[in-house]
């Protein structure tokens, strides 16, 4: 049997899989926490990565790995390859204003051409920009920049200051998909622009190179390891998801993102342009309330999800009239940072418990039937919704979406996706 290694360095944990190369079944797992907080030292990650690998059985049996792992997270190095300060995640907002200002000195439209983005607070180029701004004499040691996934793959092949193969920054690799949520990579040429890079960081670094869907380099050991991805593109791997496919994670907050043969361009920044993990496109949207929705109404109704589910299914399509618009922590898409929740359409007649419930799904789902709209408005096309996440376990909402979405509906079985995108990833490569 031949056994690949697949980890999914989240923002929450590092989650490790060891499957067999042949068939994709699980032989062993490891998990292990990450610290809370938007700005975090990867020296936690690292370790993290460690006690799962050990946990998951060590890796003196494997053939071949790849790290998926959270996306836009900022890890700067300088020239003798340490950390310079604690990453950036992709849900720390500091750089906000640096969003806007970018926006503002190249235009939305150009820089959505040049790279499938608009700027917002979540990618890379924007932390850049605050780095150059707020820690000016931090952005001068700057030798090279990298993403979660990237360091962590450099890491774990034996580079850095204390690794047995040095601090080889040229070293540094990452994949497409990861490349493509920076802000400074064109998905039509393939290439960094690092017109746009130096703009944002005040000068040229050192970034990763970009291997191929089934490109490898090799680990201190010699054995082979695979590009990863960001999260979704791993997701989408191990899911197995394809042109036509649309995945809908219902966590915190949701995502929606589709596998398409062409890129997309969308100037409002509604969708992102991001590629996938395997030569394709992910053009991706993002909306801020999601699961929270439910737990919001289950707690003003003092009950639990089961009990929700079981209310939602016993009204009526529709609510008879009763409508929630969940902007409960404002709204991303559409693009409302200030929206609050409402409830409307009250009656004597409407106002139930079973409606309450039901309008509680179905507003939540419509958030996210918006981002299917986004999608189809730039032409991608969309036949299958996978339904993941949280919030995919309801019984209601998985009887209520293939309404509200307008396509059929599946729901996978709960499972670590973006671990065993990146296993897939690297059973491609175990052997010649």
């Amino acid at each position: 049997m031949t056994l690949v290694m697949g980890v999914d360095s989240s923002t929450q944990s590092c989650k490790v899989v060891i499957t067999d190369a042949a068939t994709g079944a699980i032989v062993r797992e490891g998990r292990a926490r990450h610290p809370e907080g938007t700005s975090v030292d990867p020296a936690a990650w690292w370790t993290a990565l460690e006690e799962a690998i050990a946990q998951a059985g060590g890796l003196d049996d494997i053939a071949a790995w790849a790290i998926g792992g959270q996306q836009h997270g900022m890890v700067v190095l300088d020239a003798q390859g340490r950390v310079i300060r604690d990453a950036l995640l992709w849900n720390d907002t500091r750089s906000a204003a640096a969003a806007a200002d970018l926006t503002a000195e190249f235009g939305a439209d150009e820089l959505a051409e040049r790279t499938g983005l608009v700027p917002v607070a979540s990618f890379t180029i924007t932390k850049l920009r605050w780095l150059r701004d707020a820690e000016p004499d931090n952005a001068a040691r700057v030798a090279a920049v990298a993403l979660p996934h990237d360091w962590l793959t450099w890491r774990l092949r034996g580079f850095g200051p204390d690794g047995p193969r040095g601090a080889v920054l040229d070293e540094l690799v990452t994949d497409r998909s990861d490349a493509s949520g920076t802000g400074y990579w064109n998905p039509a040429t393939g290439g960094y622009d690092h017109a746009l890079l130096e703009a944002a960081l005040g000068q040229d670094a050192v970034l990763p190179r970009v291997l191929g869907p089934e490109e490898w380099v090799t680990d201190a050991a010699g054995r082979r390891v695979g590009p990863g991805a960001g999260d979704n593109a791993g997701a989408a791997l191990g899911l197995g998801a394809g042109p036509g496919d649309v995945v809908v994670s219902i966590g915190t907050s949701g995502t929606v993102f589709a596998v398409s043969e062409e890129r997309t361009i969308d100037p409002t920044g509604t969708v992102a342009g991001f590629a996938d993990a395997d030569g394709r496109f992910l053009p991706l949207v993002a909306t801020l309330n999601a699961a929270r929705v439910l737990d919001s109404i289950a707690g003003l109704l003092g009950v639990d999800h089961t009990e929700l589910s079981r209310l939602a299914l016993a009204a009526a399509p529709g609510a008879h009239g009763l409508v929630l618009v969940p902007y409960f922590e404002g709204e991303r898409t559409p693009n409302l940072p200030d929206a609050t929740a409402a409830l409307t359409g009250m009656t004597l007649a409407s106002t139930t418990r079973e409606n309450l419930a039901r309008a509680a799904v179905e507003g939540m789902l419509s958030g996210l039937a918006a981002g299917l709209d986004a999608l189809r408005r730039l032409g991608v096309p969309l036949e299958r919704a996978l339904l993941v996440g949280g919030g995919a376990q309801s019984d209601a909402v998985r009887g209520i979406a293939p309404l509200v979405l307008g396509i059929p509906v599946e729901v996978p079985a709960p499972g670590e996706y973006v671990a065993l995108g990146a296993a897939r990833q690297a059973a491609r490569i175990a052997v010649d």
